[in-house]
């Protein structure tokens, strides 16, 4: 069962839950950048993180269950936030550049059918970063806390379920080392730079970025025979085995050619030359005169 939308209000207005939107909100920069130009969707409970977006993004828009409630926000201005299902987004395919994901996995029916609509609005190579709780950290035992609520995840957990949901996660990171106590929300910061490094397993929540990888695929051509049809003056293949129909001769009349007469030579000079040119025994010469 998914937290009230006024529960969650009152959590981030107070003081501890001031300190978890600066952790947080920081690491959402650090992934993103400023997202200029991009279009940015916060769905879940997200967009105490995307105020810094929304003044130099392209659009930002708030999506949020229908089981947790809307409100309107940003305050005092035009509303961008609407009220949705979690399997049917109501927004084109590839819209969005970036999402972000927070209050959102944790509590859901269906995980891996609510990211897969995150799959269906993300463009092809835009980025997606979901904030659960961290199943080791204090955060997920406190149930003050809107963290402490649904299933908290741990690295691997989150890195499956994304993948099933044709998700490739690229990065993550951790946050809010500070213990969920109100009264303890003045030294988060100081926490936040010595839990990183002395307790890192220790931590709050968890962000991990995952991206839309989309691949070309190369139909693959199918075999087919194909009938060619045999010419009836083909030629017959020659060879062995090969059967040549017999040929008829049919005579050609030719007409009768004068030809000049040919020059009568010696047979004894033939024959010479055909045993290696040797003139011996030869009676005469080629012009018919005798020998002296």
């Amino acid at each position: 069962m998914r937290r009230d939308v006024l529960e969650l209000r009152q959590f981030y207005a107070s003081d501890l839950g001031k300190a978890a939107r600066a952790m947080v909100g920081r690491k959402v920069i650090e992934a993103w950048g400023d997202a200029r130009g991009l279009d940015v969707l916060a769905l879940g409970y997200a967009t105490p993180f995307v105020s810094v977006a929304r003044q130099a993004a392209r659009r930002v828009v708030g999506a949020m269950p229908a089981q947790q409630g809307v409100e309107i926000w940003p305050a005092g201005e035009a509303n961008l936030t609407t009220l949705v299902g979690e399997d049917s987004l109501p927004f084109p395919n590839a819209l969005f550049d970036r999402i972000l994901v927070a209050h959102g996995v944790e509590e859901s029916p269906d995980p891996l059918a609510f990211l897969r609509e995150v799959w269906r609005v993300l463009a092809p190579s835009g980025k997606v970063v979901v904030v659960v709780a961290a199943r080791n950290g204090l955060w997920a035992n406190s149930e003050k806390t809107p963290f402490g609520q649904g299933r908290p995840y741990s690295r691997s957990q989150m890195a499956e379920l994304l993948r099933e949901a044709e998700l490739e996660p690229s990065g993550w990171t951790r946050a809010l080392y500070v213990p969920p106590l109100n009264w303890m929300a003045g030294w988060a910061e100081g926490f936040e730079q010595t839990g990183s490094r002395l307790w890192p397993g220790f931590a709050g929540v968890l962000l991990m970025e995952a991206v839309k990888q989309t691949f070309a695929v190369k139909p693959k051509g199918h075999a087919q025979r194909v009938r060619r049809a045999r010419p009836l003056l083909a030629p017959s293949p020659s060879g062995a085995g090969a059967s040549q129909a017999p040929v008829t001769r049919i005579p050609v009349a030719r007409a009768p050619v004068s030809q000049a007469p040919k020059p009568m030579l010696r047979r004894g000079l033939l024959e010479a030359g055909r045993e290696g040119l040797s003139f011996e025994g030869v009676g005469s010469t080629a012009n018919g005169r005798a020998a002296p």
